[in-house]
């Protein structure tokens, strides 16, 4: 039976830790499973974390196995190789593949009732792999896409407009990673047309500061790469938002990474365009406006990533 108050985490590096943490901070559940190939990784995670929830809620935080997570109402894959200086998401692809082939060996004969979130990277053509080698429906499948993508836009754009980040409404789409597209024709402040709140703000330099945002969005994870190492505190983040989204059934509009049938004339492909994300997981498309030259793009990203997935799945 489904335990609704029950995740997992597979993978304790840094994202699968950062996760766990903010998960605890959460109160979205009670119990809380990490797994890793090493034992003693997720035990440490487990205690560490486990001694700040005096200042939490109560949960159970420990290292578990495969058999643990059946019932879980999350399972959260961050496991694989991590993006190194100078690499592209995709050139993880070969490695994090393989990977992604005996996590999911092990998940599939346990047929798990919950909702499979992949986090590793490339999160789009991993979320096809788990989808393809997992047997899971497809709307209990998904990736957290470009949720983190489309948080850097709307913190970007709210430090452009020197204005709340929460009051900013607008979407990065398609793959998470360099073909990445954000729609500028739906973006907005509080319903206000994004050219006419940066008007408002005292810029009007539209094509020049639409193209510096985007690319900053682009290159934010080679730029914290390149300085630390790693991204994991945003995507953690972007974790815990989306379980809530799951746990509470909040029908939110996510970004999430799907399998995509028919929209834009794409079908076939794995990749992010807003969705409906409530208990049942993704539970349904929306139909987000775009202009023909994002329509372009988002096939030409579309047609990208089933080249990919093509060669390596």
């Amino acid at each position: 039976m489904l335990n609704l108050r029950k995740a997992a985490i597979v993978g304790c590096g840094f994202v699968g830790s950062a996760s766990a943490f903010a998960l605890m901070q959460s109160g979205l559940f009670s119990e809380l499973v990490l797994i890793d190939s090493s034992r003693e990784k997720a035990e440490g995670e487990a205690l560490d974390i486990s001694h700040g929830l005096p200042f939490a809620r109560p949960m159970d935080i420990h290292a578990g196995d495969y058999r643990e997570i059946a019932d879980a109402a999350v399972i959260i894959v961050t496991a694989g190789a991590n993006q190194k200086p100078g690499e592209t998401r995709i050139d993880l692809v070969k490695k994090n593949v393989a990977i992604f082939r005996s996590i999911m060996a092990e998940i599939r004969p346990l047929q798990c009732e919950g909702i499979l979130l992949v986090v590793a990277n490339p999160v789009d053509i991993l979320t096809q792999a788990a989808l393809q080698f997992s047997g899971l429906p497809e709307n209990r499948v998904m990736g957290s896409g470009t949720v983190l993508d489309t948080a850097r836009l709307k913190y970007l754009l709210g430090e452009h407009l020197d204005v709340d980040s929460r009051s900013v409404h607008a979407f990065i789409i398609g793959e998470h990673g360099d073909s990445e597209i954000a729609v500028w024709s739906s973006a907005n402040v509080s319903g206000v047309p994004i050219n006419d709140f940066c008007e408002m703000r005292g810029h009007f330099n539209h094509q020049a500061a639409m193209h510096c945002i985007a690319e900053s969005v682009k290159n934010s994870a080679y730029e914290i790469i390149e300085k630390k190492h790693a991204t994991y505190y945003g995507v953690a983040m972007s974790v815990k938002r989306i379980c809530e989204a799951i746990i509470r059934d909040e029908k939110s509009i996510l970004p999430v990474s799907s399998m995509i049938h028919g929209a834009f004339g794409i079908d076939g492909a794995v990749l992010s365009m807003p969705a409906i994300v409530g208990k049942n997981g993704m539970e349904g498309l929306v139909p987000i406006q775009l202009s023909d030259a994002e329509q372009q793009a988002l096939r030409q990203s579309a047609a990208k990533l089933k080249d990919i997935a093509r060669q390596e799945l």
